[in-house]
């Protein structure tokens, strides 16, 4: 991956995250029965934000009153930020590998069920299906942790092009760019959950 590829990417996930159609959404989100929520309900709803990782929701309630999305989104990042190493790598773990064994298996959550079908990765071919198998066992054989990426952000396209590039990078650099994309996922999952009618 090019300095400039990755710069374009992450300038990709900011300008969605920050973009006139999530700001439009957010102000239609009343922040004041979410702050209201106990601790346990709050848990049950947001839980699912962060791949089978309800501890993130969980730690990060303590920092209410959130006075907006981007508030509340923000706590839950720094949540992760600060977490012991064995629990950001168990988070990591938790994403199932793009169109792999639970995908088939339909053990995926309905989150990255949705997701992965947004990218056309529900209906690859029998080549792109080997493809990106090879790709899946490579990464997690190079770094120890599976591939992720803000799915709904790419074409299928451009899934087998970053994988192809980030392959080619060191562990350290493919940690961070896992977590920059669990922070990019989650923003996108939060402002679907609350502004589904």
């Amino acid at each position: 991956m090019t300095l400039r590829h990755a710069a374009t990417g992450f300038a990709m996930i900011v300008a969605i995250l920050t973009g006139p159609a999530l700001t439009a959404h957010a102000q239609d989100i009343d922040m004041a029965s979410i702050n209201a929520m106990d601790r346990p309900s709050f848990v049950q709803k947001f839980g699912g934000i962060f791949e089978r990782s309800p501890w993130v929701a969980d730690k990060a309630w303590e920092q209410r009153p959130f006075a907006s999305v981007d508030t509340m989104h923000a706590a839950m990042v720094q949540v992760v930020k600060f977490a012991p190493l064995p629990s950001q790598l168990a988070l990591l773990q938790s994403h199932p590998d793009l169109a792999g064994k639970q995908a088939q298996a339909g053990a995926m959550t309905s989150s990255s069920v949705s997701e992965q079908a947004s990218a056309g990765l529900n209906a690859l071919s029998k080549p792109e299906m080997e493809k990106i198998s090879a790709f899946n066992a490579a990464y997690r054989q190079k770094f120890g942790f599976p591939f992720i990426t803000a799915v709904r952000m790419h074409t299928k396209e451009g899934i087998f092009f970053d994988f192809a590039q980030r392959l080619k990078n060191d562990t350290q650099t493919e940690y961070q760019n896992d977590l920059q994309n669990v922070y990019a996922i989650t923003r996108l999952r939060l402002t679907a959950m609350l502004t589904a009618k």
